[in-house]
């Protein structure tokens, strides 16, 4: 099945949900995944391995980290080639002064905010697909 390219369906679509838990990123300069930890998302940096991973496991491992996030997943299948709806949210969040980190996957695109700003998020992404045209 192919995503969504059209940004007003996109935007009308996206039901946003708020996932349980608190998450980190922490950086393994080994890039090796201490045992215990279920990686959510990572990324390859001339630094190291990036890992996204509920704050718990993290902590059990002795992971260090700085950031505490919230994980809101788009439940829209947008497309990969989709045009605008990052900015669109990015703009909206940014505008209600919440910083937000995207993670695109395949179906859908996962956002991870401050774990205080978490409902003030949930209501922006509401109004804005709310507002769609």
């Amino acid at each position: 099945m192919a995503g969504e390219t059209a940004l007003a369906t996109l935007l009308r679509s996206m039901s946003p949900h708020l996932n349980d838990g608190d998450y980190v990123f922490c950086t393994l300069a080994d890039n090796r995944i201490p045992e215990g930890c279920e990686v959510i998302g990572s990324f390859r940096e001339q630094e190291g391995l990036t890992v996204i991973v509920e704050r718990q496991q993290a902590e059990q491992a002795g992971l260090p980290f700085e950031y505490v996030a919230a994980w809101i997943t788009l439940n829209v299948h947008s497309a990969l080639e989709a045009v605008g709806l990052t900015a669109a949210f990015a703009s909206a969040l940014g505008k209600a002064g919440i910083s937000c980190n995207v993670i695109t996957g395949y179906y859908h695109d996962h956002l991870f905010v401050g774990r205080d700003d978490a409902e003030q998020a949930m209501t922006v992404l509401r109004q804005l697909a709310a507002h769609a045209e």
